[in-house]
């Protein structure tokens, strides 16, 4: 049994020394030819537009910024054969203001909601690569 595990620790050995020898022989092979098209493969692609939505949640009267409130961007493609959906969840920083990277075009809805405010919820159509939306909130009803 043991002569038996021990060739066997041979063979997996000489496979491992294979493999590499041949991934070291490609990585040589790759360095010596010029890449198809012409291209060195240092050239940087020019930068595409980035899709970007900012959002800027604000309350009370004098419109201090909210910070870590939770806003909710969802917005729904209806099709003949199948809905699509575009969910996301981000939250404000110290400034009140939240980045959605990515975000879809079209109607979208928005929904804001932070501790000692108002929910916000409203539909909105975003045309824009870089659009800016302004949320204010309100201070809730009071209960008696």
């Amino acid at each position: 049994m043991r002569n038996i595990l021990l060739h066997l620790g041979l063979a997996g050995a000489l496979a491992l020394g294979l493999c590499l020898s041949a991934g070291v022989a490609q990585q040589n092979q790759d360095k010596n030819e010029p890449p198809a098209g012409g291209s060195t493969g240092k050239e940087k692609s020019a930068p595409s537009a980035i899709s970007r939505l900012t959002i800027e949640v604000t309350a009370g009267d004098d419109n201090k910024p909210v910070e870590n409130a939770s806003i909710y961007l969802k917005t729904l493609e209806q099709k003949l054969i199948k809905d699509k959906k575009f969910e996301v969840n981000v939250k404000t920083n110290l400034q009140g203001v939240a980045h959605v990277p990515d975000a879809p075009t079209g109607r979208v809805l928005i929904q804001v909601v932070a501790s000692g405010w108002k929910t916000y919820g409203h539909w909105y159509d975003v045309a824009d690569q870089q659009q800016t939306i302004k949320v204010h909130l309100e201070r809730p009803p009071k209960w008696y």
